[in-house]
């Protein structure tokens, strides 16, 4: 009996609305009908953008962190830097590239068809010109098992690690040199630690 009373008095309480309440009733459920779609529209919109961020990131401008130590003092483990796609290497570039299921970050030493000699005391020459490497705390022969001079094959880049003592490098075949199929990009940028935030 109750409810019925109570559903008997809602309409009556329908009826006796005044024009000015159903006007504001009326601008009421306009405005949430608005705000459903505003609130729809940029959850779209959002959606895209993250959609595009992603691929972006992964197929034009890869976000990597550097993990290890084979690249100190330049990077440290935990840092995160951003490579772009390019074919255009130097000497002295630093790229990310794959090595089985891993991306590894190493520094170009020498481009296709140059020879490449690492003496005991670790000096690098390119080319019989001894390499200024500013980038690296000691010099060393490291992790070798390839016979010098070594000519760089076509269409692949030697690498080394500014770390010599703990990189595994071209210096040995289990990594060997990298080939443009196995190129991530050329490392441009940090963006952590926010001290270091910066191009490279």
């Amino acid at each position: 009996m109750k409810k019925i009373i109570n559903k008997s008095k809602e309409k009556i309480d329908c009826k006796s609305l005044t024009v000015e309440q159903l006007e504001k009733e009326l601008k009421r459920e306009t405005y949430r009908s608005r705000y459903f779609k505003i609130l729809t529209s940029t959850i779209y919109a959002l959606i895209i953008v993250a959609a595009v961020a992603a691929l972006v990131a992964t197929f034009v401008i890869p976000v990597l962190q550097i993990s290890g130590s084979s690249m100190q003092p330049t990077f440290t483990e935990g840092e995160i830097v951003l490579s772009v796609k390019t074919n255009n290497l130097k000497q002295g570039d630093i790229i990310a590239f794959y090595h089985g299921n891993k991306i590894l970050v190493k520094r170009v030493i020498a481009g296709p068809g140059s020879f490449v000699n690492i003496t005991i005391d670790g000096d690098v020459y390119v080319d019989g010109v001894l390499l200024d490497e500013p980038y690296i705390q000691e010099k060393m022969l490291g992790d070798t098992n390839i016979t010098y001079p070594y000519q760089v094959p076509d269409g692949e880049w030697f690498v080394l690690g500014d770390q010599r003592e703990v990189s595994i490098d071209s210096r040995n075949t289990e990594i060997g040199c990298v080939s443009q199929d196995d190129l991530v990009g050329k490392v441009v940028f940090r963006v952590w630690p926010l001290n270091k935030f910066g191009k490279i």
